[in-house]
């Protein structure tokens, strides 16, 4: 538990950091895209948080999510860079797939789903390398008992597969 509140405070930190960042001393071209990994004493204990540029305005939408047979808006989600927001996660590779599993319960939504937009988050690996972490457009659901969202089919290129619009 204590983990989970310092991980929300680190998120509630880097959102307002973000927008104080020097763009002069940044060796990356920054995106509000992006991966960023804090490192723990041991790989198993990395933490990795998604910074997500994501949803548009309600006023301009007529619905974007099929809920209870209606089309709705929901408000930070689908298309467009309207709100930032940040997501802790867990990487894994499941099979030959890379998936991505929510570990802040509420980080994205209080609903029980995720309208995500196809992005291409910037992200430095291991040996500093710029490279993207690709996350394709999906509804997602949470799980009924973890409460999480899990992302499929990501994949980690050298070159940016979305355009993030």
């Amino acid at each position: 538990m204590k983990k989970l509140m310092a991980l929300s405070i680190l998120l509630a930190s880097l959102l307002g950091a973000c927008e104080n960042e020097d763009l002069r001393t940044s060796s990356l071209e920054l995106s509000p895209n992006r991966v960023i990994t804090i490192y723990g004493n041991t790989r198993a204990e990395n933490s990795t948080i998604l910074m997500l540029s994501i949803g548009h305005d309600g006023r301009y939408c007529n619905g974007c999510v099929m809920d209870d047979g209606r089309l709705i808006h929901v408000n930070c989600m689908g298309d467009g860079n309207y709100c930032a927001t940040a997501a802790a996660v867990q990487l894994q590779e499941v099979g030959a797939d890379l998936v991505a599993t929510t570990v802040d319960t509420f980080g994205l939504t209080s609903e029980d789903f995720f309208n995500m937009p196809a992005r291409s988050l910037n992200y430095v690996d291991e040996d500093e390398n710029r490279v993207f972490l690709n996350i394709p457009a999906q509804l997602v659901y949470r799980d009924n008992t973890t409460l999480q969202f899990t992302f499929t089919g990501l994949s980690i290129t050298e070159e940016q597969l979305y355009t993030n619009e």
